[in-house]
Parts: structure tokens; C-alpha cells; sequence
């Protein structure tokens, strides 16, 4: 089966447990920093211009957002984690919304988490890491804004990012770029392999 991602719809921006997609398709999930890209990266993987809303303040994706991919499976969007300017009570009820979705998702295969391959990986990314590991989800590191570095500092700036997960288990580190889509083709055949497609 062939499932075309260019089919795209929004579900709903999931707030509570009840929620949460319990139809049994299988679910991608995307985390990453505020201003990681995100927004721009789904909108690229999906070939569409405006199926995420990018926003230029970070922080804004207060819920969970939900797609639906060929009414085959799902794409689920988590809060961007890592803004100091949230409040803390809005950072408890993100972390509190994130718990509850990993603890009662049991429809999870494959979890993509996004750093910004201008800079380390952070604190939040590691424990990101973490959490998939915790709740056994096979999931991928995608290095994104590729576009802002040349290809000596890309090299470096891998090499970094591989370091910085030395303790951990991503199954692989994807390059990859929204602007020049570059680690496109990389990421959804990662997702098809995880769907059983590949």
C-alpha cells in the first residue's frame, strides 16, 4: 500500500486524554525545542504549504496536534518544549498533556525527535530522548536547518550531535532541511519502514 502523505488533515489540537486518536491507526510522533522548525518540517514532509502553522514565537504550540495521513495513520505534533518565556504552570500542564498522551498512545511506532543542527543538543533533547526509551519507542534524530551551515560546519555540527547521544538509542540521524528539502526522502521512508511500508 502506498500511502500518500500529500493527503493531509487536521484532526484536532488535543488538550485532554479523551482527546487522543483511540481508533487503533498507527501514530508518528514529532518533538522538538520551541523554534526548532517543526511546524516547517511537517509542512514539508507532507508537501504542503500551510498544514502547520509556523509561527514566529516560540512556544505557541500549546496543545497536541493532530493529523491524518491518508486516513491511514497519524502525525502527532507535541508541544515545543525549552521556552523559558512560557509561564511554569503552562510548562507543568504541557508536561502533564505529554505524559498522558505517551502513557495511553499505544498505537506509537516511531518517534522523530528535532534539534537544530546550528547548536548542541540540549538538556530537553537528551531527556526527549529519554522518553522514548522509556516508553520502548523506536524513534529517529533529525538534524534540521541543514541550510544555515556549510559543509564543513555540517560535519561538525553531526559529529556533535552524535556525541551528545552517545548514551542513547535513536535508530539514526537524519540531515535535513524544510528550505532546500534535503533529508526528506530520508525521513519518510524511516516512517514507512516503522509503518511496515519500507
Amino acid at each position: 500500500m502506498i500511502i500518500r502523505t500529500e493527503n493531509a488533515e487536521f484532526i484536532r489540537s488535543a488538550a485532554k486524554r479523551s482527546d487522543f486518536p483511540s481508533d487503533g491507526k498507527p501514530q508518528i510522533v514529532m518533538a522538538g525545542r520551541s523554534n526548532v522548525g517543526k511546524s516547517s518540517m511537517i509542512n514539508c514532509l507532507l508537501n504542503r504549504k500551510s498544514m502547520a502553522r509556523v509561527s514566529s514565537e516560540p512556544g505557541k504550540t500549546a496543545n497536541i496536534n493532530l493529523f491524518l495521513i491518508d486516513k491511514t495513520m497519524y502525525l502527532v505534533d507535541l508541544p515545543g518544549y525549552g521556552y523559558a518565556k512560557v509561564s511554569q504552570n503552562e510548562r507543568e500542564r504541557w508536561g502533564v498533556l505529554m505524559g498522558e498522551y505517551f502513557e495511553h498512545s499505544g498505537d506509537i511506532c516511531l518517534g522523530i525527535l528535532i534539534t537544530d543542527i546550528r547548536h548542541a543538543p540540549t538538556e530537553s533533547d537528551i531527556t526527549m530522548a529519554g522518553l522514548y526509551e522509556h516508553y520502548k519507542i523506536p524513534y529517529i534524530v533529525v538534524m534540521n536547518k541543514a541550510d544555515k551551515l556549510n559543509k564543513t560546519e555540517l560535519s561538525k555540527s553531526e559529529e556533535t550531535a552524535r556525541e551528545s547521544f552517545k548514551n542513547n538509542s535513536p535508530l539514526s540521524f537524519i540531515t535535513f532541511s524544510a528550505l532546500k528539502r534535503t533529508g526528506r526522502n530520508e525521513v519518510l521512508n524511516a516512517i514507512f519502514a516503522a509503518l511496515g511500508e519500507g
